[in-house]
């Protein structure tokens, strides 16, 4: 098989092109929350895992934290059941926390941790259960009614963090294992909670202070008016932006989320295309990366 010179070239440009990036990021602890449409398209689940197995290769520490919403409410489906959601929330009673921590803690979970390995890689699937890694309450929601009066919400076992077990990450990154985490809690009742996985991933980058903090959507990111994808922005940009209209809806989340983690202490937090193949090394080994970033090292320049 003859040597095809224009691509052993092309080759070598981008691995030359890459290695300023593995080396600033290496021994860095990358948090990824992985999600939407990437979970459902087998081309898109395989790149991701092999994006995975190839950053922990070359030095860095991926830490996936894993949804599977689509994947529950199937499940529902099949047995008949629904599931009312408020706010984007999912009103989660004694019978569905059984069928999430099933699906999430059984199906989703070992699916990713399956085909990481298949890839190579050294994955261990967790939930927040496991030797109590994600301590959790109850979460207090409240709504505004149009006049003016609050009203509390009960979403059942639905929760928030209360702290991270950084320690037994800890100890699975230092044995070159891939931890895999479904964003289920327990509280000091033995409880059991469902938590949105963005805000578990938020905690687990903040708790470990990890170098960057990456959401992967389905959106391209933060839209400027003119349509462009914003990116380089502070935490007092992104308050001004919010402020202005430009930031609304379902995206106010997922950036509040990446503001709190930066905010913790996380270095930098991006909000990434997950329909994009390979979009995690692209946002790591690019250097301008293919989602919007957050970060204060830029507004300390």
């Amino acid at each position: 098989m003859s040597l095809n010179l224009a691509e052993a070239k092309t080759t070598a440009a981008v691995l030359t092109t890459a290695l300023p990036y593995i080396q600033r990021f290496e021994d860095k602890i990358i948090v990824v929350k992985y999600g939407g449409n990437a979970m459902t398209d087998p081309a898109l689940e395989s790149s991701f895992a092999r994006d995975i197995v190839l950053l922990k290769t070359v030095g860095l520490h991926p830490v996936v934290v894993h949804g599977g919403g689509p994947q529950v409410d199937n499940l529902l489906k099949e047995l008949g059941r629904t599931s009312e959601r408020i706010d984007g929330m999912r009103v989660t009673d004694k019978a569905t926390m059984d069928i999430v921590e099933m699906v999430l803690g059984g199906g989703v979970n070992k699916s990713i941790v399956s085909l990481i390995n298949k890839h190579g890689g050294r994955a261990i699937g967790l939930t927040g259960k496991d030797a109590n890694l994600i301590r959790a309450k109850k979460l207090a929601m409240t709504t505004t009614s149009d006049d003016g009066n609050q009203k509390d919400i009960d979403l059942g076992y639905v929760g928030e963090v209360v702290s991270v077990n950084k320690d037994v990450i800890m100890m699975l990154i230092r044995s070159n294992f891939i931890p895999v985490i479904a964003p289920l809690g327990v509280d000091n009742e033995g409880n059991s909670y469902n938590i949105n996985a963005d805000l578990v991933a938020g905690k687990v980058a903040e708790f470990l202070q990890a170098e960057k903090l990456m959401l992967l959507t389905n959106i391209k990111g933060v839209l400027g008016k003119d349509g462009e994808v914003m990116t380089g922005l502070t935490p007092k940009k992104v308050d001004a932006l919010i402020a202005e209209g430009i930031i609304s809806g379902g995206m106010i989340p997922k950036i509040q989320c990446a503001l709190d983690a930066v905010r913790g202490g996380v270095k930098s937090a991006v909000i990434v295309d997950g329909r994009v193949p390979n979009a995690t090394l692209l946002e790591i080994f690019t250097t301008k990366g293919v989602g919007t970033l957050i970060s204060r090292d830029i507004e300390a320049q």
